[in-house]
């Protein structure tokens, strides 16, 4: 399994193969539209088809497929909060704008079921996602998170699971509690984001597959954008970026601020129903507060879905499914025995702060990135407030745009590298 190219098989993959044979041809010759969104994943599909809902004329540009990306191999967790934590945020925009921001990714959660209802998506969500801890510090964090998010917040979802209670949520001995949020889930995220691109088809949205986007002109002296692919050119008046860590050249500053990190998931062979709601009795997604965590979940079908390493180095792991199972019977020794179907991985961009980076890169050049492995909803918010800004409403969209970014240092030869070193101090934390 190479990242840099296709990834390896996955579960999801081979659980929606019929939704990805649909057959959309790349882009031919030269055409136009309103807005073009770049991207097939979450975040472009959902800002195609809000665009669309506000009457613009949208095409969206995909080098693969729509799914290809994080959004739709990912571990399907649709979480609450972001990545960089809330006391980072206030000290980076200020308390009353990290506010703003914690509240729209609450309404991110509440986006994404609303898609799934309104568009009919068949994506096997689940509610319940529980933060659990599994070292004497981490219990005392979680109940801090708690004090934070019911007093700070006023995010009143999520309770406390002493051990005995975790036991309703998940059977393991090794968490010692748990953070419950009934307001986070789970879901089968290829299903979504390909459910999020028929939607917006069917909102009169043009789809090309297979059409990588080379570069982009513009300030021309219409102001429209000109995107170029290999095979046609599409002319714009605004152009939204959302290739993420597949941005590559497309747009170097916004490459230089965002990193594509591996990660990992496994899939077992099908258990018993009544063997897997023994081990997680409400059906939730777990993961756990480390550093470099590890999560699951049961699918439709009752396989456990394990994700847990990372790749800083952009080489995979060595005897990368024996080390996942590892992980796994740590978790539930009674999987021993249990078979391990697919195994797959692949990017997800993350910014040095571990905050999204939204912006412009001109007044009618949008960009979304950097979700850092929050993404699942905020994406699909995310594009919503594209739609918003470029209707002429950007406030929403400018709380994000907000949060300061650095590039990450060492360049394109040493940044890798030095990330590798600095995430050692992190990998030793968990330990203690």
């Amino acid at each position: 399994m190479r990242l840099s190219n296709s990834p390896a098989p996955s579960y999801y993959a081979a659980t929606a193969d019929k939704v990805i044979s649909k057959d959309r041809a790349p882009l031919q010759g030269a055409a136009q539209a309103d807005v073009v969104v770049v991207g097939g994943g979450i975040a472009g599909a959902s800002a195609a088809l809000h665009l669309a809902k506000r009457g613009y004329s949208v095409a969206l540009l995909e080098a693969r497929f729509v799914g290809y990306g994080a959004s739709g191999r990912s571990g399907g967790q649709t979480i609450f909060g972001l990545a960089a934590g809330q006391k980072a945020l206030a000290a980076q925009v200020g308390p009353a704008d990290a506010r703003r921001l914690f509240d729209l990714s609450v309404e991110a959660l509440d986006c994404t079921q609303e898609l799934i209802r309104d568009y009919g998506i068949d994506c096997d969500y689940q509610g319940n996602h529980v933060h659990v801890a599994t070292k004497p510090r981490h219990v005392r964090e979680l109940q801090d998170w708690l004090q934070e998010l019911h007093e700070e917040y006023g995010y009143e979802s999520p309770r406390f699971l002493n051990r005995d209670e975790l036991q309703g949520h998940v059977r393991s001995d090794l968490y010692l509690a748990g953070l419950l949020d009934p307001r986070s889930g789970h879901l089968h995220p290829l299903k979504y984001t390909q459910g999020l691109a028929s939607a917006a088809e069917r909102e009169g949205v043009r789809i090309y597959e297979n059409s990588q986007v080379l570069r982009y002109v513009s300030g021309a002296p219409t102001g429209d954008v000109m995107v170029h692919t290999a095979s046609g050119q599409l002319t714009c008046k605004h152009l939204v970026l959302c290739g993420n860590a597949y941005i590559n050249g497309v747009a170097p500053a916004l490459s230089r601020r965002i990193l594509g990190v591996g990660t990992y998931i496994i899939a077992t062979e099908p258990l018993a129903p009544g063997r897997a709601a023994t081990l997680i009795p409400s059906n939730a997604a777990i993961a756990d507060i480390n550093w470099i965590l590890d999560y699951f979940r049961f699918t439709a079908d009752h396989r456990l879905l394990f994700g847990g390493r990372v790749s800083y180095s952009a080489m995979d792991p060595p005897r990368l499914t024996e080390s996942m199972r590892r992980r796994m019977v740590r978790v539930f020794p009674e999987l021993h025995d249990v078979k391990v179907d697919y195994t797959w991985g692949g990017y997800l961009d993350i910014t040095m702060s571990r905050a999204p980076d939204f912006g412009r890169l001109a007044p009618n050049v949008f960009y979304l990135q950097g979700f850092s492995g929050h993404g699942m909803s905020l994406t699909g918010l995310g594009g919503k407030l594209i739609a918003e800004a470029i209707s002429g409403t950007a406030e929403r969209f400018d709380v994000f745009s907000r949060i300061p970014h650095r590039d990450f240092p060492g360049g394109n030869l040493l940044r890798r590298p030095s990330l590798v070193l600095a995430m050692l101090y992190y990998r030793l934390r968990d330990l203690l």
